[in-house]
C-alpha cells in the first residue's frame, strides 16, 4: 500500500481540513507530518465549526487513528485545551490519538523567545505568530531540543531547567521589554505535560511503516501552505518546516517510494496572512469584498487576510516541487458575483516576461501580468453536483487545468463537509 499527501499550495489557509475531513472515510489513518499550534484547520459539519491546531483532522471519524509525526512541534497547554475541546463531542482521543516520541516540544520560553525576537526586528517583523514554533525548531536543528520521548525519562523536567535557563538568558540579549512570569506559565505547563503523557507515545516511523505493510490506507496531513516552506517559501516571510512534499517523508519517517497520490489545495482567488511579498495583493473594495465574504481570518489567530487575485505563477511553482498528482479547488462561492475575474498568469520581471517563480517577488521587481474571465452570477453554495456548475466557473476551471497539467478533482462551494462537488 501507499502513503498519499494532502498539502496546502499557496501561503496557508487553503482549507487543508476540511477537505482532510472529507477523505478521511477512505483511510485508516491521518498523520500530521509538520508545523505546531499556529496552524488551523478548520472543520464544520452538524452545524458546528471546530477548529484543530496540533490534531490531526481525522479525529471526528470513529474509525480513523491519529498520528502526531516526528516533524510536528507540540506546545502541550494549547494541546491540553484542544484535547478539552473535544470532551464535549465524547470523543475518545485516548484511544484514537498517539504521538511521536520524536516530536518536539515548545516550552513556556521558546514562546518568549519569540516575542523577543519579533520585538527587536522592528519594521522588519516576520509576521510571527508568537506560538515559539521558529525558536523550537531552531533547538530541533541546534541539537538542543526537547522531544516526546524525553518525557518518559525521570529525569526530564532536569533537561528542561537546563534548557529554560538557557532561553532566559537569551531573552535578555535582546535587550527588548518582555514582561512575563516564568514560575506562572510553568505551573501551568507542568500540568499540561502531566495531561498530555495520559496519551500513548510511539515510535511513529515503526508504526507507519509497519501500518503500510499490513496494507492500511494513510493520508499525510500536511499544516501552513508551500509558498510558507522553509526552504522553497518566499524567505525569509516562511514557516520553520517543510511543508512540501518532502516534509512529509522526514516528518513521518516515510520512504519517497511509498507516497502515490498528492492532494494539492489551494482557493480560487489567493490569500495571505503576516507579512512577506504578494504580488495580487488587492488594496481596493475588491479585496474588500473577497475578505468580507470569504470570512478571512485566521483560525487560530484572528488575523485578517491580505486578499488578492489567483496567482497562477505561484500555483504552478507548488504543483512542480510537490508532484501534486490532483487539486481541490476551495472557496470558488467566494467569487459569485463580481463583475469580472483576474487570474495572473505571468510576471513583468527586471525589465522580461516570465512565466515561472523567481528568486525575489518583492513588489520592486515583479508585476503581475493578468489574463481575465467572465465571472459567475449564481450562489454555488447550494449546488450539489458537478452538472449544476455554471459555465463561467467551468471555463475558469478549464483553463486552470490546462495552464497547471493537473485535473481539478474537488470544488468546494462552502464551508461545511456537505458543500463539496466532485468532478
Amino acid at each position: 500500500m501507499a502513503v498519499d499527501l494532502l498539502l496546502g499550495l499557496q501561503w496557508g489557509d487553503e482549507g487543508k481540513g476540511k477537505i482532510v475531513d472529507v477523505l478521511t472515510r477512505d483511510y485508516d489513518i491521518i498523520a500530521r507530518f509538520q508545523g505546531g499550534p499556529n496552524a488551523g484547520h478548520t472543520l464544520e459539519f452538524d452545524g458546528i465549526k471546530h477548529v484543530l491546531r496540533t490534531i490531526p483532522s481525522g479525529i471526528f471519524h470513529k474509525k480513523a487513528m491519529n498520528v502526531i509525526g516526528n516533524g510536528v512541534v507540540i506546545d502541550p497547554v494549547v494541546f491540553v485545551k484542544e484535547l478539552e475541546g473535544l470532551d464535549q463531542f465524547n470523543i475518545d482521543y485516548k484511544a484514537k490519538l498517539i504521538i511521536s516520541r520524536k516530536a518536539h516540544l515548545i516550552l513556556p520560553t521558546h514562546r518568549l523567545l519569540d516575542a523577543a525576537s519579533e520585538a527587536s526586528k522592528g519594521k522588519a517583523k516576520i509576521g510571527s505568530t508568537l506560538k515559539g514554533i521558529g525558536p523550537t525548531y531552531m533547538d530541533k536543528t541546534g541539537r538542543n531540543g526537547m522531544r516526546i520521548g524525553d518525557l518518559e525519562l525521570e529525569s526530564w523536567k532536569e533537561k528542561y531547567r537546563h534548557l529554560a535557563d538557557k532561553h532566559e538568558t537569551m531573552i535578555s540579549f535582546y535587550n527588548v521589554d518582555v514582561q512575563y512570569d516564568l514560575d506562572e506559565m510553568e505551573v501551568e505547563f507542568f500540568e499540561a505535560v502531566e495531561r498530555l503523557k495520559e496519551l500513548t507515545f510511539i515510535d511513529s516511523e515503526e508504526y507507519l511503516n509497519q501500518a503500510i505493510k499490513a496494507g492500511k490506507t494513510i493520508l499525510a496531513e500536511g499544516a501552513q501552505g508551500s509558498l510558507l516552506d522553509i526552504d522553497f517559501g518566499t524567505y525569509p516571510f516562511v514557516t520553520s518546516s517543510n511543508t512540501t512534499a518532502a516534509g512529509a517523508c522526514t516528518g513521518l519517517g516515510i520512504a519517497p517510494n511509498k507516497v502515490k497520490e498528492v492532494y494539492g489545495i489551494f482557493k480560487a482567488y489567493t490569500t495571505r496572512v503576516g507579512s512577506g511579498p504578494f504580488p495580487t495583493e488587492l488594496f481596493d473594495e475588491v479585496g474588500a469584498e473577497m475578505a468580507k465574504v470569504g470570512h478571512e481570518f485566521g483560525a487560530v489567530t484572528g488575523r485578517p487576510r491580505r486578499c488578492g487575485w489567483l496567482d497562477l505563477v505561484a500555483l504552478k511553482y507548488a504543483c512542480q516541487v510537490n508532484g501534486v498528482t490532483q487539486l481541490n479547488m476551495m472557496k470558488g462561492d467566494v467569487l459569485s458575483g463580481f463583475d469580472s475575474l483576474q487570474v495572473c498568469t505571468a510576471y513583468e520581471y527586471k525589465g522580461e516576461t516570465i512565466t515561472h517563480f523567481p528568486y525575489n517577488i518583492e513588489p520592486e521587481n515583479v508585476t503581475p501580468i493578468y489574463t481575465e474571465f467572465a465571472c459567475w452570477k449564481e450562489d454555488l453554495t447550494k449546488m450539489t453536483s458537478a452538472e449544476q456548475l455554471p459555465k463561467e466557473l467551468n471555463e475558469y476551471i478549464d483553463f486552470l487545468e490546462k495552464e497547471l497539467e493537473v485535473p481539478i478533482k474537488i470544488v468546494s462551494v462552502g464551508p461545511d463537509r456537505t458543500q463539496t462537488i466532485s468532478r
